[in-house]
């Protein structure tokens, strides 16, 4: 559980929030949003390989966050009509920075 950095270039980096391992789905894997300049991805490891969704920054609509007592939900949807990024399990901290970095991206890109 946590936030990770990537890169020494902010402007091109990446921040990555691993979901509770206390939450159903992520016991042994758990979800990884990854939020960059150009896409919000989705990481879900499977014992061989794994699954990855992803948003393109400009195609975000919304990010909705439901918090719970401790953990969040955060449901990212695109403006294409697909299916949205979902996940839970998230600290409501990093709900929240994930929704922020979206925003800024966003506006960053127009």
């Amino acid at each position: 559980m946590g936030v990770t950095s990537a890169g020494p270039n902010p402007a091109a980096s990446e921040e990555t929030f691993t979901a509770s391992r206390w939450t159903r789905g992520n016991l042994i894997f758990p979800t990884r949003i990854v939020v960059g300049p150009l896409r919000v991805s989705r990481v879900k490891r499977r014992w061989f390989g794994s699954s990855e969704e992803s948003i393109s920054i400009s195609q975000v609509a919304s990010v909705k966050i439901s918090t719970g007592m401790i953990w969040s939900d955060i449901v990212i949807e695109s403006t294409g009509g697909t299916d949205p990024i979902t996940s839970h399990g998230h600290r409501k901290a990093d709900a929240l920075r994930i929704r922020d970095l979206v925003e800024t991206y966003q506006v960053r890109s127009r």
